[in-house]
């Protein structure tokens, strides 16, 4: 199956763009000369796609077994058929999982000049990536993950939108279990691996914080003698992974022993955070547009990347301060009666909800907070909610709590004190829409967050349409 992987994304005769023009899993973003990967779903049987895709302009398919139609069959599993690439054309495979990542592999060994900058953690990947990115494209041509492409489907997906003229790509590398971030790292190579914070995310699949601290460690592990290993120095489990890498290590974080450290924390609110950065006996005040004291981690994180990766103060921070990075998952949008929504919905966990509640209790306003259940925390996810419950109480002036878990961070609010006329519980998101409606008075600001299977960005887009209150 090999000699068929490498040539699927063969040059054009111009040497300068490989003749499929993308790679995609989805038939209804096929473009003209695509190659369709089909997957069986639980729900979804992309086989059932593949004459749409055709239909759409797809040159080939990756497919798991010889479907009928007027294209020709190349079945990799047959080693003496021969191989002819006359348009469309299904291309056999055992697994089209394992096509796609082995396709991805041998595209990304395709340029080994391209450095590969690797993001995980439990909590800060998506943001990281998209300041790291900001940062990088101010001198280097950049590739990203795009969305949330940062599992064992997304990322060769990624790798596979390499060009000649990339040189560095920034992936975001998620973890569900063990194994998974060194499957990522066989196909991605990374050079550079940064690590954000550790908290217990799927501990309902993983088990206990040293399988997650194991599991995101795959990543240093994976780092060749001449990458570089970018560390937390304010979390201990990371720090602990220096002892597994090969490569050299970059510390950063809010202690003077990190290479690279901030102090001087001004939140201004809505307008941003100031502080001041501490590199080689260098320091300089610097703003960033990023909410909370908390994102002064995504800036070092980015610095770092910047600094290791050979560019200078003046490029590091007009990226810090690129505002095209729309990928920031937690936005301030206006809502109703000149109120703030923090739209903070694109997941939760108990360290950034921690965070969350701490930026709301830096903003002038009555403070409304809405939360949602935290999801796969196992045998933690009493505990965690209990906490969040009990900082809610001390920030918030109302509090909504949605969901089964939701109700444990109600009930917490509770019992340290918050009065009960502004503790409000509800099973799902929808139903939190009118309880709001009826509560919002005037530049109140309103925090909403839970973990993405809440849907709490329902809220938002309910309270942010345009309305008369």
């Amino acid at each position: 199956m090999g000699h068929i992987l490498a040539a699927l994304m063969p040059y054009d005769s111009s040497g300068l763009e490989p003749a499929l023009s993308s790679v995609v899993v989805d038939s209804r973003k096929v473009k003209n000369g695509s190659l369709f990967v089909a997957f069986r779903g639980e729900k979804v049987d992309g086989h059932n796609f593949v004459a749409n895709a055709f239909a759409a302009g797809a040159t080939a398919a990756l497919v798991e077994e010889p479907l009928p139609g007027n294209y020709t069959i190349i079945d990799t599993r047959d080693p003496i058929r021969p191989i002819d690439f006359t348009k469309p054309v299904c291309i056999v495979v055992e697994s089209s999982l394992i096509a796609l990542q082995q396709a991805a592999k041998a595209w990304r060994a395709k340029f080994p000049a391209v450095r590969i900058i690797g993001i995980t953690g439990s909590v800060g990947k998506t943001t990281t990536k998209e300041l790291v990115y900001t940062v990088l494209k101010q001198r280097y041509n950049t590739l990203k993950s795009a969305g949330n492409r940062n599992n064992e489907i997304g990322l060769p997906l990624t790798l596979l939108a390499l060009r000649p003229y990339h040189q560095r790509a920034v992936l975001e590398m998620g973890m569900y279990a063990p194994g998974e971030i060194a499957l990522l790292c066989d196909i991605a190579k990374p050079d550079v691996g940064v690590l954000t914070i550790i908290g217990p995310v799927h501990m309902e699949r993983v088990g206990s914080m040293e399988g997650i601290v194991k599991a995101k460690q795959e990543l240093v592990e994976a780092l060749p003698t001449n990458g570089i290993a970018i560390l937390n120095q304010d979390d201990q489990r990371i720090m602990s992974m220096a002892q597994h890498t090969k490569a050299p290590v970059f510390t950063y974080g809010l202690d003077n022993q990190a290479d690279l450290w901030a102090n001087n924390i001004d939140s201004m609110g809505l307008d941003g955070v100031r502080f001041t950065l501490h590199y080689r006996g260098e320091s300089m005040t610097v703003s960033v547009p990023l909410l909370g004291r908390h994102s002064v981690h995504t800036a070092l994180r980015a610095t770092a990347v910047g600094l290791v990766e050979g560019m200078g103060w003046e490029a590091i921070i007009a990226g810090l301060n690129d505002d095209s990075a729309g990928e920031l998952r937690l936005v301030a949008v206006p809502g109703p009666h000149n109120s703030i929504i923090i739209d903070d919905t694109y997941n939760s966990s108990p360290d950034s909800a921690m965070a969350a509640l701490n930026l709301l209790d830096e903003l002038d306003g009555r403070h409304v907070a809405v939360l949602g259940d935290m999801l796969e925390l196992g045998h933690m996810e009493t505990q965690s909610h209990r906490l969040v419950g009990r900082r809610a109480a001390v920030v918030a002036d109302e509090l909504v709590a949605v969901g089964q878990r939701g109700r444990i961070i109600a009930d917490e609010a509770l019992t340290v004190g918050m009065a009960k006329k502004h503790v409000h519980w509800v099973a799902e998101a929808p139903a939190a829409i009118p309880i709001l409606e009826e509560m919002i008075q005037e530049q109140d600001i309103i925090l909403i967050k839970g973990s993405l299977g809440m849907r709490m960005d329902r809220i938002v887009a309910a309270l942010g349409r345009d309305k008369d209150f």
